[in-house]
This record gives C-alpha cells, structure tokens and sequence, in this order.
C-alpha cells in the first residue's frame, strides 16, 4: 500500500498518473489524502482508495496510514504561518502517525542545499531541511528529493509574458542554476516508491539537464514562443513589501527573501549532475509542451 499526499497538486498529479500505470504490474495498492476527491482524475476512480481531508490532521493520517508501506509526503507551503511551523509543524503529526502505523518507507519534497555554507540562512529551504531531520528521527527509511526551482514557477508568469513580454525574478541575470521540471520530480518519487529495496535516510537530487541562467531562459522562450522575451530583476527589498502587502506572515515572507538570496549566491550549486540525478525533461520541451499553451490561450 502506497499513500499519496497531495495528489492533485503540481507533482502529485503526475506521480498519480505513474504509480496508476505502474502499481497493478508491481502488486501496489494506492491510497490517497485529499481535501476534494472531485478534483481526482477520472482514471483514479474505482482504482484508489480516497481518504478524504487535510493531511494535517491526525485523525486523517491515522485512517490513511493505516496497513500503509510507504508514503510520499508533500507540505504545500502556508503563508500565514512561520517557516518552521509551516513544515515541522504540519509534519509533525505524521512523524508520530508514521511511528504509531509502522510505516516503513517514505519519500518527501525536499530542497537542494544540504552540506552547503548558505543552508542556516536560506530561509524556506532551511526550514524544509530542518523537516527532513525530523522525519530522519521518526526511524523511518527517508528519501529527501532535493529539488532545485522548478519550471512550473514560471507559469505564475503567463500573464506578464503574454501581455509584456517581461518574467520577473530576484536572481543575477546571468546566475544559472539546476531547473528543473516537476514531471521529472514526480518520476523519481515513483521510482523510489515501488522498489523500496532502500534503507536509512538519504537526500536524492533532481535536477534539470542543464543548468539555465534568467538570460537562457528568456533566450529559449523567445525562440519557443515566437515572441520577444526578457527578463527583469527584482530587488529583494521590493519583492519583501510586495509580499507583505498580500497580507502573508512576515516571518515567512522574509523566509522566501531569504531563500532567493541564497539561490542567487549558489544555495544550488553545489551538487554534481550524474545520470542518475538528472531529468529528461528539458527546458525546450517544458515550453513547448506547457508554458506555450498557457501563454498563448
């Protein structure tokens, strides 16, 4: 029995569509936590086990993990509260249902940057590590993805590319770093799940093909678009007051400056590209096959 978190946001939905391929085959029953099982695909009816709410609650990781082997364990981030809590605390209660269920595998959404001089003061990315320590603890045989940004973040951008031809971001211009796509993310969480031959507790990067720079990737969605595309730097200091002015916890919004300003001093940087840690999707192929349609609508 695998358990999904968050099954119908950016990665869980395509780990879904892999494991709905792969589990029969591997001898795999899945189960799923979500808050609105109408928002399942229809080719997860009758194939998966749904139980329904918020994968904060003990109640409901109670029911989900029970007779559960493995689980693949995603906090979507919440900006009303601090960092620390927005990860420790809302894993905090599946580290104790982990334990209370015998649960034996797990594989999380993690973030690059361990064994790095920047990881106390990267903001997000130090307390999603501090999360992974916490469920190191529990006993558990832990899989950390360490993800560096993902493609997918640009498509918050769709609109002022559309209308301005402008993506904007905190990073140098000519900074490059590991993108990479959460299809790819989502292929080696499947992976990890249904061979389970793994113990202890390690961090597994996945990284793009190569790494791309602001300028490369207004170079290359010029050349998929057909249309003129530049990139603008943002200050730290604006980005700061524009977050604030949506009204999100001021301790998590200096959390994400933090974070962009250990990115662009090479929080990400530091891992070597094997085979083994990269991706097959490139970024040509992300903006043909994504970014254009959500542009071009």
């Amino acid at each position: 029995m695998i358990v999904i978190t968050a099954p119908t946001g950016n990665i869980g939905r395509h780990l879904l569509t892999r494991l709905l391929a792969a589990a029969p085959a591997a001898g795999e029953e899945l189960r799923v936590i979500v808050r609105d099982p109408a928002r399942l695909p229809d080719a997860a009816h009758g194939r998966v086990e749904v139980v329904t709410g918020s994968h904060a609650e003990p109640d409901v990781l109670d029911r989900a993990f029970e007779g559960a082997d493995a689980v693949f364990w995603l906090v979507p981030p919440d900006a009303s509260l601090t960092p620390r809590d927005a990860y420790s605390g809302f894993t905090r209660p599946a580290v104790k249902a982990f334990a209370a269920h015998g649960v034996g595998h797990v594989v999380g959404v993690s973030a690059l940057g361990r064994g790095t001089p920047l990881v106390d003061r990267a903001g997000l990315v130090t307390a999603t590590l501090a999360m992974d320590d916490l469920i190191a603890e529990s006993g558990v045989a832990y899989r950390a993805l360490a993800n560096p940004s993902f493609f997918e973040n640009l498509l918050e951008e769709a609109e002022s590319i559309r209308e301005q031809g402008v993506f904007t971001d905190a990073a140098d211009a000519d900074r490059k770093a590991p993108l990479v796509a959460v299809a790819d993310i989502a292929a080696a969480a499947a992976d990890l799940l249904l061979d389970r031959s793994w113990t202890g507790t390690d961090s597994v990067p996945v990284l793009g093909p190569r790494d791309l720079s602001p300028n490369d990737l207004a170079r290359i969605m010029t050349e998929q678009l057909g249309r003129p595309v530049r990139y603008e730097r943002q200050p730290l200091d604006e980005l700061y007051t524009t977050l604030l002015g949506y009204g999100l916890n001021e301790a998590f919004v200096q959390g994400v400056v933090d974070m962009k300003r250990a990115k662009d001093e090479g929080l990400d940087a530091g891992v070597t590209r094997t085979p083994d840690t990269t991706g097959a999707t490139s970024f040509e192929q992300w903006c043909a096959q994504t970014l254009k349609p959500a542009v071009l609508s």
